[in-house]
């Protein structure tokens, strides 16, 4: 007669790992760094932390599910365009004037343009900063995940919506601010960014943001879903044997990637005061899968330390080497790709293996 045994519980110090880093993170980003770094340090920071939101993104659909997101510049154009136009509204009703000042400098007419005026509303505005990449995302991924489009045609068709989005919105300099963008930001939701104590809180609701989606992310990696995720990353011909359709397990997780990767953009405008195509192109897309396979795809805090990372350097290398930088933001994907695949997430799992490694024996005659 055979006797089922219950799986022992996980140790304590196990259990508290995740809750103790989540607590961490918490003191690091909302105690000790308004503390230790000054208002300039702060607001960079504060503009690195976008940046690793989208990594949140980028570990749940490419660490888990396999896809490699090259295009998620489109959405943090999507979400960052969609806050900057409230906000430039705004700033024209401040003054009394009916249009921003890049509409008036132009010629646009007199009137403002009709997809322009819902964004004049706050929760409008709002929700489309994660709704509109969303909207974008879901029809896209559904035609190309039912024809199994995957791999390197993956990436590339996620290229090619970048390069399209950023050359439309070059065109459109009466309506979108051309090459330079939607600049010179001045308010946020009735708050001037030019007082420092406002910039503080505009970093401080980037980093619990941020917290929150990498919460989220966690529960998702742990669900059934984020197991089904892995199996059909593994072995997508097994879960459509299983019954289940692969097609749908990704598209979830595209869309959840693009509506962080929208909400991390509409942050970014207030913490920069700016967003342009320039920040939404192709070498931009690159840079936020970059950050997360340096420091760890699968790993959630990996790819957050690495996008955090990959963005200092970039801020710090690019104005040292502008010229060769580019090439040592390539550099360092194909290290992480070709010689540590996990990222530095994983290694310590890599030392540890090879110490523990049983040398081979030697062969006598």
């Amino acid at each position: 007669m055979t006797t089922i045994t219950e799986t022992p519980p996980a140790p304590l110090s196990a259990r508290l790992r995740v809750p103790g880093a989540f607590v961490l993170g918490a003191v690091l980003l909302l105690g000790v760094a308004p503390l230790a770094l000054s208002d300039f340090r702060l607001s960079l920071l504060a503009k690195y932390l976008c940046y690793a939101i989208v990594a949140v993104g980028v570990s749940l659909a490419w660490g888990r599910g396999g896809l490699m997101v090259l295009g998620q510049g489109v959405f943090f154009g999507l979400g960052g365009y969609a806050m900057a136009m409230h906000l430039k509204l705004a700033d024209a009703a401040a003054t009394g004037e009916t249009l921003p000042d890049f509409m008036q400098l132009y010629g646009t007419g007199d009137a403002l343009p009709w997809w322009w005026k819902p964004f004049a509303d706050p929760g409008f505005a709002l929700a489309m900063t994660v709704l509109l990449p969303m909207a974008v995302a879901a029809p896209l991924g559904f035609f190309v995940f039912r024809r199994r489009v995957k791999g390197a045609y993956f990436a590339i068709l996620s290229q090619a919506l970048a390069a399209a989005l950023s050359i439309w919105l070059i065109g459109q300099q009466a309506t979108t601010g051309g090459t330079n963008g939607l600049t010179d930001i001045q308010g946020f939701f009735g708050y001037s960014l030019d007082d420092p104590v406002n910039q503080r809180m505009v970093y401080f609701v980037i980093a619990a943001v941020l917290l929150l989606l990498m919460a989220v992310a966690r529960q998702l990696f742990v669900s059934r879903y984020g197991e089904l995720l892995v199996a059909v990353r593994d072995s997508e011909e097994r879960v459509r044997f299983l019954g289940y359709n692969p097609a749908n397990v990704k598209l979830v997780a595209y869309v959840v990637a693009a509506g962080m990767a929208g909400l991390a953009g509409a942050l970014f405008v207030p913490a920069v005061g700016i967003i342009s195509p320039a920040l939404i192109g192709i070498v931009p897309s690159i840079g936020f899968v970059i950050g997360a396979a340096v420091g760890g795809r699968a790993s959630l805090v990996g790819a957050v330390l690495g996008a955090i990372a990959v963005a200092w350097a970039q801020s710090t290398l690019s104005d040292a080497f502008p010229g060769a930088w580019t090439y040592l933001q390539g550099l360092l994907f194909v290290l992480a790709v070709g010689f540590l695949p996990g990222g530095l997430a994983s290694l310590g799992i890599v030392l540890r293996r090879r110490r523990t490694r049983t040398p081979p024996t030697g062969v006598t005659a």
